[in-house]
C-alpha cells in the first residue's frame, strides 16, 4: 500500500480508502447488508493496508454505521482512522447536532470519530448550518474528544466551494467528486486545487463514477483501452488518472464484491502522483471524448443561463439527463435527482417562459430538454 499526505496533519493516508455506501447486500434490499461478506471485505482491506475508511449516516438506510462499527473490534479501531458524516439537511437546530453525533457514536460502539464531515453541503445545506452556529457545537465536541478533525463533503459549483472553505478556517479536510469525466463538474480541478493550496486534504469519491467508467463501456472505449502498452482494467485507469494529481490525498472506493477490493488494493500500490505517462493522460482524453460523443445535450456548464427567475438548477439536471444518455444508466440518474437537486429548483419548476434559451451561447432548446428530462427522472 502507498501512502500520502493528509492536509496539514503528521499522519500518511493510504491512497485508497475504503467507502461503504455500496456494500454487499443480500436480495435488492439495500437496507440488508450481506455482514460476513461485508466484513471480510474490509477486513481484507485493512490487512493489506487501508486506514481510513468512510461512512454516512444514511447509507444503506442507516446500516452502513452500525456495520463499520462492527468492523472496527478486535483491535483494528486503533490501527484504522474514522470519517462519518453530519446529515446537514436534516438540521434545524443547533442541538440536532449533538443529538446525531452521539447517536452516530453509539451506532459506531466508538468514543470519538476521527474525521466528522458535514454531508452534501450546497448553497442551502451551507447557509442553513452556518447560520445556526453547528460550529460552535463541532468545536464542543472536538474540545471533549467526541470529534477529531471537521470537514464536509460536497455537492455544488465551484465558488459555492470556495466561499464553505474561506467560510470557516478550521477545516482539516474536504471530499468532492472528481474523475476524468468530471474534471469542470461541482468543485472540480478548480476546486481540488484551491482546497490544497489552502491546506485542507482532499478526500476523493466517485472516482469511478459509481461504476459507470467500468461497467459495460462502448466499444470504441473498449478498443482504446485494449490497444494501450499498459494493460489495465477500465477501473483501474480510472482510479490511477486520480491517484495521478499530487493534491489528492485518498481516493475512496464503494467496493461491493471481494474481487473490487483485491483488485484496487493491488491498484493503489502502483499508484502515485505523475505516474502516467504524457500519452496514458492522452488515452484518458480519448476515452473522456468517445464517452462525450452519446452527449445529446451540448450544454458546457458556463452557468449563463443562470439565476433562473424560477430557480431551477438548469446546468445540474442537464448534466444527470446526459449522464443517463451517455452511460445508458437511467437508474443512477433517477437515484441522484432527489439528492443533487433541490426540491424548488427541479424541472417541474419550468414554466418556459425561455429567457435562459436567449442568454445560452450554445442555442441549447433549454425548456425543451427541460421537460424531457423531467418525464425521465421525475
Amino acid at each position: 500500500m502507498k501512502y500520502r499526505r493528509f492536509g496539514r496533519l503528521d499522519w500518511q493516508v493510504s491512497a485508497l480508502g475504503f467507502g461503504a455506501m455500496r456494500l454487499p447486500v443480500t436480495g435488492n434490499d439495500r437496507s440488508k447488508i450481506d455482514e460476513p461478506e461485508a466484513l471480510r471485505m474490509i477486513h481484507y482491506a485493512f490487512d493489506h493496508g487501508v486506514n481510513y475508511i468512510d461512512t454516512a449516516w444514511p447509507y444503506h438506510n442507516g446500516n452502513s454505521e452500525s456495520l463499520v462499527g462492527r468492523a472496527l473490534k478486535n483491535g483494528y479501531r486503533q490501527k484504522v482512522k474514522l470519517a462519518t458524516k453530519l446529515p446537514a439537511r436534516r438540521v434545524e437546530t443547533a442541538d440536532d447536532f449533538d443529538r446525531f453525533l452521539n447517536t452516530q457514536l453509539s451506532r459506531l460502539q466508538t468514543d470519538h470519530i476521527d474525521f466528522y464531515l458535514l454531508h452534501g453541503l450546497t448553497r442551502a445545506s451551507w447557509s442553513k448550518v452556518r447560520d445556526l452556529d453547528v460550529f460552535a457545537r463541532a468545536e464542543r465536541a472536538i474540545n471533549d474528544g467526541r470529534i477529531g478533525c471537521l470537514g464536509f463533503s460536497f455537492h455544488d459549483g465551484y465558488e459555492v466551494f470556495k466561499e464553505i472553505i474561506d467560510g470557516y478556517d478550521r477545516w482539516t479536510l474536504c471530499q468532492i467528486q472528481y474523475n476524468y469525466m468530471d474534471t469542470d463538474y461541482q468543485a472540480g480541478t478548480k476546486g481540488l486545487r484551491y482546497a490544497a493550496e489552502k491546506g485542507l486534504a482532499v478526500v476523493v469519491m466517485e472516482p469511478i463514477r459509481g461504476g459507470q467508467l467500468s461497467s459495460h463501456p462502448p466499444e470504441a472505449v473498449v478498443k482504446l483501452w485494449q490497444s494501450a502498452p499498459e494493460r489495465r482494467s477500465p477501473a483501474e485507469w480510472a482510479l490511477q488518472w486520480v491517484w495521478n494529481h499530487p493534491e489528492v490525498s485518498t481516493v475512496l472506493s464503494g467496493m461491493s464484491a471481494m474481487e473490487h477490493v483485491v483488485e484496487n488494493v493491488a491498484a493503489a500500490d502502483r499508484s502515485g502522483p505523475h505516474v502516467l505517462a504524457r500519452d496514458e493522460l492522452a488515452r484518458i482524453d480519448r476515452v473522456k471524448g468517445e464517452y462525450r460523443k452519446g452527449s445529446l445535450i451540448p450544454c458546457t456548464n458556463c452557468r449563463y443561463c443562470l439565476p433562473c427567475p424560477n430557480n431551477v438548477d438548469i446546468p445540474g439536471i442537464l448534466q444527470l439527463y446526459n449522464d443517463a444518455l451517455i452511460f445508458s444508466d437511467l437508474s443512477r440518474a433517477r437515484h441522484l435527482y432527489p439528492i443533487r437537486i433541490q426540491e424548488d429548483e427541479r424541472a417541474g419548476q419550468c414554466t418556459q417562459c425561455r429567457q435562459c434559451e436567449a442568454l445560452c451561447p450554445q442555442g441549447i432548446a433549454i425548456s425543451e430538454w427541460l421537460e424531457k428530462a423531467r418525464e425521465l427522472v421525475e
